[in-house]
């Protein structure tokens, strides 16, 4: 399978699961990008359009992938209390429940962000 054609995958499965959940100010959504060196996370209100948080793991030094995963859910989980935000929307971003972005999200649920 050619890189361009498993993008356009990607892209049509988070633009499915885009049209059934959104965030609001309340309950903002949690998007999830990973590359094949990078993850990154990101809090956004759909409402007003505006991306409240976000993270990534460059601000992470040590340790495997699927490790820094798990920290950025842990960070991104303190910045959101600090902001009083303790529940959310998931949006793994067109990506499998798995690997690194599985690990974000025990991250957030270790941290006590509830989606």
């Amino acid at each position: 399978m050619d890189i361009k054609k498993k993008q356009e995958n990607r892209i049509r499965r988070h633009a499915k699961v885009r049209a059934k959940i959104s965030g609001s100010a309340k309950r903002p959504r949690i998007s999830v990008f990973k590359s094949n060196q990078y993850i990154y996370a990101q809090v956004v209100d759909d409402e007003s359009g505006k991306t409240l948080l976000s993270v990534s793991d460059m601000e992470v030094k040590m340790g495997k992938k699927s490790e820094k995963a798990l920290k950025i859910g842990e960070t991104l989980a303190a910045r959101m209390k600090e902001k009083n935000l303790l529940e959310a929307v998931f949006d793994r971003g067109g990506f499998k429940f798995h690997g690194r972005v599985k690990s974000v999200a025990d991250g957030l649920r270790k941290g006590g962000i509830k989606f």
